[in-house]
């Protein structure tokens, strides 16, 4: 079918970045595509190669220390890519390098404690010494405690997104509670990941105390329940409204503003709001079949609801919603309550379902046999091996993706095809004056290519 863009003229430029390591252990990203940074062994002993230039070898980067997780990035860059920082280990001590720069030398760093600040100011990590634990902000050690952070899949550090306010987890030993702009909040058997909202007026965040379960928002602790499954909660955009997800005496249920919603029989996901915090959403199931609720009301019944962060989108103008849906054995997209197309499958990665920043479009990948194509305004694309990354440009006339063909990948924009090469490495992403920018591996070598608009 045609394609439902206007054909535009472009121009590819590559700029050769350097070798690909040759013993690479982890590959990152950048946010913006702008940079990449490999992980590699070198020498018996570790660097970061960043678009093809090496740092210090260190005898370990994010790997040796048991402190040191081997789930989380081993790499972290700031949203705008200009910042990078990543933790390390030489002759028995670990620190940070941020930017190129080894910090102060301690016992351990928690890895997964890295964070940057929202506009990639501030940098804020845990560290320990002497068998005491304490967060590190901008250089400086702060107050110390027997321990920072309680599990192994929250960071335990949170900047408010203006970067002016920060909470972490933390400990004595016999209870354990929030620290938030340096002040010592109140006293739980354990607390979770700390979650401001938007504006940064407000925190939330999961605590414990004997039996009981909560969620503390601004230091006063909500209605508890008796079984540990209380999820990490989610402020509207505003800011106003609060949400999160229970499982409480063999029921599941979602909190919106204090009060709990309709119960259900099987698991819910995660609840999402609105762009303008109006509207609340999320999957539930009840007697063999799912469902969304939306603002309280069941939607259609289906045999299955994508599972998963992305697979329940709202368009960024908050007017919209869409899910992938399962009757029998075919999938659809749900787009405000209107079944689509039929498909053997619909992509499932984060992102699968993109909306144009205007919200009139939407995008995604499905799959007839064994090939994939995108869909956009009903029309379906070209027919590959796999597909990822879908991304619209700012004004949601144009839209890329990265699609396989047998061995070789390739970055599709507008339904142009673009150059093969052995790897496309991120997403790409569009930058200002809409060009698309991505990085990208050919015969050993890293590339950074644009696909430059030509009048």
């Amino acid at each position: 079918m045609p394609s439902a863009f206007a054909a535009v003229c472009l121009r590819v430029e590559e700029q050769r970045l350097g070798p690909v390591p040759k013993d690479v252990i982890e590959t990152v990203t950048s946010p913006n595509g702008c940079h990449v940074a490999f992980v590699a062994r070198v020498d018996g002993g570790m660097c970061v190669v960043v678009d093809g230039q090496a740092g210090p070898l260190y005898d370990d980067i994010g790997g040796y220390s048991p402190y040191f997780d081997p789930v989380a990035r081993r790499v972290l860059f700031s949203a705008d890519g200009k910042r990078m920082a990543y933790a390390a280990r030489k002759d028995g001590r670990e620190f940070v390098v941020a930017d190129g720069r080894p910090g102060p030398e301690y016992d351990a760093i928690m890895r997964r404690s890295l964070v940057l600040s929202a506009d990639g100011r501030r940098l804020a990590y845990a560290a320990k010494k002497d068998r005491k634990e304490f967060v590190v902000v901008d250089g400086h050690a702060g107050p110390e405690y027997i321990g920072i952070g309680f599990t192994a899949y929250d960071c335990p550090i949170a900047f408010s997104p203006d970067g002016k306010r920060l909470a972490y987890q933390a400990g004595n030993g016999s209870s354990a509670f929030m620290v938030v702009d340096g002040v010592v909040g109140p006293e739980y058997y354990g607390v979770r990941r700390p979650v401001f909202s938007a504006d940064g007026k407000h925190l939330a965040y999961v605590a414990w105390k004997g039996a009981q379960w909560f969620v503390v928002l601004d230091g006063q602790a909500g209605p508890q329940f008796d079984v540990p499954d209380v999820a990490v909660p989610v402020f509207s955009p505003d800011g106003r409204r609060l949400s999160y997800r229970v499982s409480n005496g063999g029921k599941w249920f979602v909190m919106v503003d204090g009060q709990a919603g309709p119960k259900y029989d099987t698991a819910l996901s995660h609840p999402i709001f609105s762009t303008c915090g109006q509207h609340v959403a999320y999957r539930a199931g009840r007697g063999g079949k799912a469902f969304v609720v939306l603002d309280g009301q069941e939607g259609p019944e289906y045999d299955g609801i994508g599972i998963g962060a992305g697979n329940l989108v709202s368009s960024p103008d908050g007017r919209r919603l869409a899910y992938m849906a399962r009757k029998g054995g075919k999938w659809f997209v749900v787009l405000d309550g209107e079944a689509g197309p039929q498909y053997d499958g619909i992509a499932k990665f984060m992102g699968t379902l993109v909306f144009s920043p205007d919200g009139a479009r939407l995008a995604y990948a499905a799959q007839k046999g064994n090939k994939w194509f995108v869909v956009h305004e009903g029309r379906e694309g070209t027919e590959y091996d796999a597909i990822a990354s879908l991304e619209f440009s700012a004004d949601g006339n144009r839209i890329a993706y990265t699609a396989r063909k047998a061995t070789k990948y390739r970055v599709v924009i507008d339904g142009q095809e673009g150059p093969e090469y052995d790897r496309v490495l991120g997403r790409p992403v569009f930058r200002n004056g809409g060009t698309l920018q991505y990085a990208a591996v050919k015969a050993g070598t890293l590339f950074r290519v644009l696909h430059v608009l030509v009048d």
